[in-house]
């Protein structure tokens, strides 16, 4: 199918409706289109194949995804019958004896999982690279990374091999490579998608599930079809007042929008960055908002040292599991630096410390949402610079430290609203003079996903992104 990389899940899937292509069509354009192109991206980790031509022939759900090809970031979901690595050499499983309950909607919204992508070891750092699984690289530069960590997610999206695929977000891993890759990026409500027996894995409530897409509507839709109630979850399920696609065609009205380049360091973002945003908000005047230049104003120190002592004690923890099931703790080696190093301060943590951590947190999103009393939504970027190059991020180097410095000046804004749980969505909206994307974070009140999707809706016509291509498409 020659023009399978132009078509949106949902174009694709109204295509299957009609009989004008049928799912083995499409998953065969997908097929080559991962041929084509992973061997410069290393997007795709995992290759089902055989499983998904014989999925793709069967009787599938008439759900809104119906015969779309679809990836599972190798990472947290359970596909049954298929490994799951963590892109670790230590924590893997040679195949899973079930879906995971996410998995399990995604296949009644119709679509076929080819494969799993690329993610770094445990899902760690805002760029994917691990010694396992090797750099997943960006298809609008193969010189510059594709964020992390659902960095293959994305290169595959980015690079027409699926037109959606599934992600997760524990502190921006759906915005920031949603961002490098020019893509749409929904950060969910906590809880909003299904844990299932996966809980543990989010027990902080930091990281949510859902997907990488070109188009707002994909995004949308695919959240109307998982993000149901769950009978067992132990949290308020965040209820909706109508369905998200609907939303995507609604009038936003006029929103109070505050806009800021305000960071953790005091450093100022790149020159190209702070044009963007500051074009943004003349735009959003243009289309009749309120606007208003103001940060958060909060004290990050505090803030990121009660989440490094929560997400480090948390690590520790999840390592305690996985020494459970292989019978034995890791050893130094066994998993990489960045794993090590929190592995070792986690397991220092007294319980202290911990509960300390926990109590500051719920100060300090306090002190966030209480700034949300008098917006509907802020706008950010999502990078503090252009897009890194591979060698810029190196998770494998000796100097950690240095990595961190250059990580947080790249990737200095999505942290904090997933300690608050509130929705937060990447906008393509904008090009470097380099050619790489430049993206805008749109954040909401808790549960307001629907706010987001009207103003994506409204800025994706008013700024279309669909027409710009990477330089690895045909």
């Amino acid at each position: 199918m020659r023009e399978y990389a132009d078509y949106d899940g949902l174009g694709l899937a109204a295509l299957v409706r009609k009989g004008e292509v049928t799912a083995a069509e499409l998953l065969e354009a997908a097929i080559e289109r991962i041929e084509r192109h992973n061997g410069v991206l290393n997007a795709v980790t995992f290759k089902a194949y055989d499983e998904a031509r014989t999925t793709a022939a069967s009787a599938l759900p008439d759900g809104p995804f119906k015969g779309v090809p679809f990836l599972i970031k190798d990472l947290g979901l359970r596909v049954k019958g298929w490994p799951r690595t963590s892109a670790s050499k230590f924590a893997q499983v040679a195949a899973d004896e079930s879906d995971s309950t996410l998995t399990a909607r995604y296949r009644e919204a119709g679509v076929v999982l080819a494969g799993k992508t690329n993610t770094p070891e445990f899902g760690i750092p805002g760029v994917t690279t691990s010694a396992l699984l090797g750099p997943c690289r960006n298809p609008w530069n193969p010189e510059h990374i594709s964020g992390g960590s659902s960095g293959g997610a994305a290169s595959a999206v980015a690079a027409g091999m699926v037109p959606l695929a599934h992600a997760s977000d524990g502190l921006g891993s759906i915005r920031i490579p949603a961002a490098c890759c020019g893509l749409v990026g929904m950060k969910t409500t906590r809880d909003r998608n299904p844990n299932g027996v996966d809980d543990t894995d989010r027990a902080m409530g930091f990281s949510v599930d859902h997907v990488v897409s070109r188009t707002v509507r994909d995004s949308a839709a695919m959240l109307d079809a998982t993000g149901y109630p769950e009978p067992a979850s132990p949290f308020a399920y965040p209820a909706k007042e109508r369905p998200y696609l609907d939303e995507v065609e609604r009038s936003p009205g006029k929103l109070r929008i505050a806009w800021s380049t305000e960071t953790p360091s005091a450093k100022p973002v790149d020159a190209e960055i702070q044009r963007a945003l500051e074009d943004t908000a003349e735009t959003l005047k243009a289309l009749g908002h309120e606007v208003r230049e103001e940060g958060l104003g909060i004290d990050y120190r505090t803030l990121y040292r009660a989440q490094g002592l929560v997400s480090a004690s948390n690590f520790a923890a999840g390592m305690r599991r996985w020494a459970e099931v292989k019978g034995r703790e890791p050893q130094e080696g066994e998993i990489e630096g960045l794993a090590w190093r929190a592995y070792q301060a986690g397991k220092r943590i007294s319980g202290e410390d911990a509960m300390w951590g926990w109590q500051q947190l719920r100060l300090s999103n306090r002190a966030i949402l209480q700034r949300f009393e008098s917006w509907d939504v802020l706008a950010t970027p999502v990078l503090g610079t252009n897009v890194p190059r591979v060698d810029e991020l190196d998770t494998l180097t000796d100097d950690l430290r240095g990595f961190d410095k250059r990580q947080a000046q790249a990737f200095p804004f999505t942290p904090p609203f997933n300690m608050t749980g509130q929705p937060s969505l990447s906008l393509p909206l904008w090009q470097s003079e380099s050619g790489l994307p430049i993206a805008v974070m749109f954040t909401a009140k808790y549960a307001d996903e629907g706010t987001l999707f009207r103003l994506a809706g409204q800025l994706e016509k008013e700024l279309p992104w669909k027409q710009r291509k990477p330089k690895l498409w045909n």
